[in-house]
């Protein structure tokens, strides 16, 4: 009897999956200063796109959204211990994090650039803001600190940009389409500008939903969402409204 019930339960373990198949709450990781793919409103309510994209994947899952915020950095070590299901929160797919979580299908691809004042000229010495675990960060640290530029971490954007504009930073790093319908688009970033897209294998553009190693059955779960998003035009209705006129979709 007793190796019958051990056979059982060593049947039970090995097809029960690591992960649970079944969500009723999908608890997102984001990082709220980084507008406009999440930020807070003026009544202090979580907004921005990837909220409502997160929100909208949902609703076609019949399942609740719960968003734990976070500073960027402190999105995978949350991930990987298990107090959150996943990371919506502009996280650049690269092969150094897929050593280390999974991602779902493309939510949207953007390329970097830096922002300053106008007649900026960008040399040894000048100093070059960044957010802290960003592929914008390993760009800064393997391209600009060896030209001789001054590099700073920073743990949120909006940091960054307020050094900026108070002149302790000559330039900021980071996604281009972020600084162009975010900072730019506010009255601090008037006084900005965008420079020239810069294209490095150490910066992808394509940004997708970060997932705990393994975790195949959320990961179709978050695939079905996105795609039923395309099917039935939120998509292309949440894009307009962030980012007129611009593509934010690859399809990569």
């Amino acid at each position: 009897m007793k190796k019958i019930l051990l056979m059982l339960f060593v049947t039970l373990f090995i097809n029960t999956p690591l992960f649970a198949n079944e969500y009723t709450v999908i608890r997102f990781g984001v990082d709220p200063n980084y507008a406009p793919f999440a930020y807070k409103d003026s009544k202090g309510a979580l907004t921005g796109f990837e909220v409502d994209v997160g929100t909208a994947i949902c609703s076609n899952l019949n399942v609740r959204c719960q968003w734990v915020e976070s500073d960027f950095d402190g999105l995978i070590p949350s991930l990987n211990a298990g107090k959150i299901d996943a990371i919506l929160a502009s996280m650049t797919v690269t092969d150094a994090r897929q050593k280390v979580i999974d991602f779902s299908s493309e939510v949207f691809s953007s390329p970097t650039a830096m922002v300053f004042r106008p007649g900026t000229e960008l040399s040894k010495g000048k100093a070059v803001g960044y957010l802290q675990g960003s592929t914008q960060e390993a760009y800064a640290r393997q391209v600009l600190a060896k030209q001789g530029m001054r590099i700073v971490a920073y743990a949120d954007q909006e940091q960054v940009y307020a050094d900026l504009v108070a002149g302790r930073l000559h330039a900021s790093l980071q996604d281009a389409q972020q600084a162009q319908s975010g900072f730019l688009h506010s009255d601090q970033g008037a006084k900005f500008v965008l420079g020239p897209l810069i294209e490095s294998e150490l910066m992808p553009s394509k940004s997708a939903i970060g997932i705990a190693k393994g975790n195949q059955a959320l990961k179709t779960l978050l695939d079905k969402g996105l795609a039923a998003l395309h099917a039935d035009g939120t998509y292309a209705r949440l894009q307009e409204q962030y980012f007129p006129g611009v593509s934010m979709f690859s399809g990569q």
